[in-house]
């Protein structure tokens, strides 16, 4: 009997439009250079793995500095790499598309409107609901300014208990908090890499949100909106 439904933030819920992998491809096309559908999917499953707290995300933020946009500068050369271009290309490239991003990526963050059909509705069902993110601060603030707060009995960052997704222990944190168990839960992200491993490894039933069929095979149920994460949850009961 399923009792709690857990969900990402980041893609999820929260939407950047454009997302910034969009932006970057949408520049690349517009500085003349091929990028095939196959690239662009490539692109899109490398910047998930890569933000699914991986190695060479720990790599990267204990070798360069945020500040001076040096990180931001090197994730630039290794995501031209993702989309199938030569180190040589991203070594030339990656500086000029880095601070094109600085200068105009100035992304609008809403919550979709599937999103707020949604949530009203788990609720009425008596679901318990949270958050989990792999953010460092508490969120809590946002979840206010995003009009979300009325729905959610928890909002937990991974930075809260030193634990980030796809780690078990943030779920079974999440878990406990709320007052279930694993395996009376569901966990609803974008991202296979960090939600579905990390939620299928702590005992919770992950289902994937992939609107733009990013992860073909990721061996849970999936869906494209979230008007059909009702019937989805009943199915699953």
């Amino acid at each position: 009997m399923i009792k709690a439904i857990f969900f990402d933030l980041d893609g999820t819920l929260r939407h950047n439009l454009p997302s910034g992998g969009e932006f970057f491809a949408a520049y690349i096309v517009q500085l003349g250079l091929p990028l095939s559908n196959e690239n662009r999917l490539l692109g899109q499953r490398w910047e998930h793995y890569y933000w699914a707290n991986s190695i060479d995300l720990k790599t990267d933020k204990e070798t360069f500095n945020a500040e001076n946009g040096d990180f931001w500068r090197h994730y630039g050369k290794r995501q031209l790499v993702a989309f199938g271009f030569s180190t040589h290309q991203a070594s030339e490239l990656g500086p000029k598309i880095s601070q094109y991003m600085e200068e105009y990526y100035r992304p609008q963050s809403i919550v979709p409107d599937d999103v707020k059909r949604l949530l009203p509705t788990l609720r009425e069902r008596g679901y318990k609901l949270a958050v989990i993110s792999n953010r460092d601060m508490p969120f809590q603030k946002e979840i206010e300014e995003l009009g979300l707060a009325t729905y959610f009995d928890l909002a937990l960052a991974g930075g809260e208990v030193n634990a980030w997704k796809p780690e078990p222990d943030i779920f079974l944190h999440a878990c406990q908090r709320l007052g279930v168990t694993p395996a009376q839960s569901v966990y609803v992200g974008d991202n296979y890499f960090a939600d579905v491993v990390g939620s299928r490894n702590a005992g919770m039933q992950p289902v994937l949100y992939d609107p733009r069929g990013i992860f073909p095979d990721a061996g849970c149920p999936t869906f494209k909106s979230f008007d059909e994460l009702p019937d989805l949850l009943y199915s699953l009961n």
